[in-house]
């Protein structure tokens, strides 16, 4: 076999965007997926919406969301810790993408037919990422990519300033290859356990993975140690609630539980820790995914009585049921005597609040007395059954750790010089980017833009051999 001109690892978003990319550019391209086809895609198939730069509305996104606003909300985030230069790069391809995706078959949600909710900021994948990912590999087969499934790549060489061989192994066939140009589109290393014990500590052993488990990191690991440069911080993590009885990896955005404003949450020994209703944006569960990482076994509890379980967001699993609170500590393992004098205290400031609440004030007034943690408002007692609890988690997916890029998608070596053929995007360069914090739909933009000029990069220096 030829070796390709260009070979993409990793078959995610960033993955597909670069391979059709740099095949339309006219290189010879093979795109090396580590899963199985059932499984192709990482965690852009969890993928729902993805974020754009644009200056007037449109049939996908009502109003405008210019430049200066989404550099803005990106600093804000990351408290202006991500490169601001390859910031402006993102905003600025980011403008393109819903027609690139159009012209790749990718279908997009218009924003009235009521299906999703209202995002000025971002565009729908309609089908969400499944559909997506399914419409981006059938177009790359046609544009002749040579799509290879369970690969794994190992033992990179690099000469210089430049990756000179690999090892790719399929099965039981195992061969050396030489491409002219490589694009690493194959995420960190958040389904390694090992690497996120040696990082993170030995309570990453209840931390359910939501995104793929072949994100292992193992190609970023070797090139680390053969010299690349490093961007990011290995120990930290985006950590999101979700339900504890979860898949161990590959559950998804479905197993987010978003519901803490509508009841109380508590630890295994049946205390509160945080205010439930301090946190009313959208990612609210991010911010309580953390948080789960330091409560005893990382577990926690979200408890709703009928009220609350009326008005909770849906979740993909059925919540458990109890008439009384006793019976529903028993059911989850807390001693019943300390869940029971916490509700009782809670209780008791709710009564207290509705008392003395302003009608003016009420869904932002704090409620300190007699309560540790306060509550902020609206909130009402825990009274009327049936009583109900999620067991929570905290849900990783992804880590701020990968290689450092320039402008052109090119890693680079810890003198800082680039590497001439070796380019980078999605996850693995998402650290340039974003080294905390959050957007919604963020990744997925980083991915399609990163992707798409690591392809075009990797292109143009393969044909320029």
């Amino acid at each position: 076999m030829n070796p390709p001109e260009v070979l993409v690892i990793g078959g995610g978003i960033a993955g597909l965007c670069a391979a059709i990319r740099a095949r339309r550019s006219g290189a010879q391209v093979m795109l090396a997926e580590s899963a199985p086809p059932w499984q192709r895609g990482g965690n852009s198939r969890h993928a729902r919406n993805f974020r754009f730069c644009h200056e007037q509305p449109s049939p996908l996104a009502a109003g405008t969301y210019g430049a200066t606003e989404f550099a803005q909300d990106l600093a804000r985030v990351t408290g202006g810790s991500g490169d601001a230069t390859l910031a402006r790069v993102l905003i600025e391809r980011s403008r393109a993408l819903p027609d690139w995706l159009h012209g790749a078959g990718v279908a997009l949600q218009t924003r009235n037919n009521g299906r999703l909710p209202f995002s000025r900021k971002t565009a729908f994948l309609l089908g969400g990422g499944q559909a997506m990912v399914n419409a981006l590999y059938q177009h790359a087969e046609q544009l002749g990519v040579d799509i290879r499934y369970q690969c794994t790549l190992s033992q990179p060489r690099l000469l210089g300033n430049r990756l000179s061989s690999l090892r790719l192994q399929q099965g039981e066939q195992c061969q050396t290859l030489q491409p002219v140009a490589v694009v690493l589109a194959c995420g960190g290393a958040q389904g390694n356990p090992d690497w996120l014990r040696q990082h993170c500590g030995a309570g990453v052993v209840n931390f359910i993975n939501r995104g793929t488990p072949e994100a292992r990191g193992e190609p970023l690991l070797e090139l680390l140690a053969h010299g690349m440069q490093g961007i990011g911080d290995p120990s930290r993590l985006y950590l999101v609630a979700v339900d504890a009885r979860s898949p161990p990896t590959d559950g998804g955005i479905v197993t987010r539980i978003r519901g803490m404003p509508q009841g109380l949450v508590v630890d295994r020994n049946g205390q509160r820790r945080h205010d439930e209703g301090a946190d009313s944006g959208s990612t609210r569960y991010a911010l309580w995914g953390q948080r789960l990482a330091s409560y005893p076994d990382q577990i926690g509890y979200l408890l709703l009585d009928a009220a609350g379980l009326n008005n909770a967001p849906a979740a993909l699993y059925p919540p458990i049921c109890a008439d009384h609170p006793r019976a529903l500590a028993q059911q989850l393992g807390i001693d019943p005597a300390a869940l029971e004098q916490t509700l009782q205290t809670y209780n008791a400031a709710m009564h207290q609040f509705q008392l003395q609440r302003a009608p003016q004030t009420a869904s932002s007034t704090p409620v300190t007395t007699g309560l540790q943690p306060p509550r902020t408002g609206p909130a009402h007692p825990l009274k009327r059954p049936p009583f109900a609890a999620y067991p929570l988690r905290p849900g990783l997916t992804f880590t701020y750790h990968g290689l450092a890029v320039d402008t052109q998608a090119r890693t680079r070596l810890t003198c800082g010089e680039p590497m001439l053929n070796l380019f980078a995007a999605g996850t693995l360069m998402a650290p340039n980017l974003c080294p905390q914090g959050y957007l919604s739909g963020l990744m997925l933009t980083i991915g399609m833009v990163f992707g798409s000029l690591a392809g075009e990069e990797a292109a143009r220096y393969a044909r320029s051999r």
